[in-house]
């Protein structure tokens, strides 16, 4: 387990994108997974890095 889960501000941090961007992934669900608590959104940063190596994040 990760040493606790990412706010939706550190991951779009991370990522380098605005966090609207990151709100629209997650509504289009084709963002890194998520989970919500309460009314919040967390991600595990090992789900993260794993969309980023996958087909929808491929260089150019």
């Amino acid at each position: 387990m990760p040493d606790r889960l990412w706010t939706l501000e550190e991951t779009a941090e991370f990522l380098a994108i605005p966090v609207s961007t990151l709100y629209k992934l997650n509504h289009k669900r084709t963002g890194p997974r998520f989970f919500r608590v309460g009314r919040h959104c967390r991600y595990d940063p090992r789900d993260v890095l794993a969309w980023l190596q996958g087909p929808s994040c491929q260089p150019n």
